[in-house]
């Protein structure tokens, strides 16, 4: 028992240490970042997501989205991030500044998501790739969420938002009816096409 103060700093100190390390540090060095322009009297950015994109964002943490995609291109030569289309510049720390929960992720089973707004800029693209992945990406092992779609009889008019499936796709619905999208389904594209890396900051143009 003589040893127990020994053994309690120990512990102590290696605590303090990490703590020290791994948040503390964090903070000094980027808890001070805040929204930045390339030149004086332009517009600052990043820019506060929307109600509904935020909305949105906790839709894709409930489906799991976070397993096989990403949010975070890497620089040049780490990768073929630029080669795959998958932005014009590497994110930094600043582009996280408003997000509460950071959506990094650690796998990339798909393509990195942080600029899929602005490569996939139509709403019916990806209403169809999360109804069914086949009809936009043939060959995708991406998991269909055709329950986040409801079927119905077609009224007087067509719905403004009714997918609309390419020619002889073996599963589109019965004629008099239509599939569109639930208001979780909604949320979901409104978050994605908000993903979008189409700014500058001082400390990542897109010349580097």
């Amino acid at each position: 028992m003589k040893n127990l103060p020994l053994l309690f700093c120990g512990i102590f100190f290696c605590l303090a240490f990490s703590w020290t390390g791994l948040i503390l540090s964090s903070q000094l060095q980027l808890g001070s970042l805040r929204p930045a322009a390339i030149e004086e009297g332009e517009l600052t950015y990043p820019r506060r997501p929307t109600g509904q994109a935020e909305q949105g964002k906790q839709e894709y943490i409930r489906l799991g989205c976070i397993y096989c995609h990403s949010q975070q291109p890497r620089m040049k030569g780490f990768g073929a991030d630029f080669e795959r289309g998958w932005g014009d510049r590497q994110s930094v720390p600043r582009d996280y500044i408003w997000q509460k929960r950071v959506l990094l992720g650690t796998m990339r089973t798909g393509p990195d998501l942080m600029n899929v707004g602005q490569r996939l800029t139509s709403a019916d693209w990806h209403h169809l790739h999360l109804y069914d992945p086949q009809i936009t990406s043939p060959g995708s092992i991406m998991t269909p969420f055709s329950y986040l779609y409801e079927t119905r009889r077609v009224g007087e008019v067509p719905s403004a938002d009714a997918l609309r499936f390419p020619p002889g796709y073996a599963m589109a619905p019965a004629e008099g009816y239509e599939i569109v999208p639930t208001d979780r389904a909604r949320l979901l594209v409104d978050y994605l096409l908000s993903l979008k890396l189409d700014y500058e900051l001082p400390e990542a143009k897109f010349s580097q």
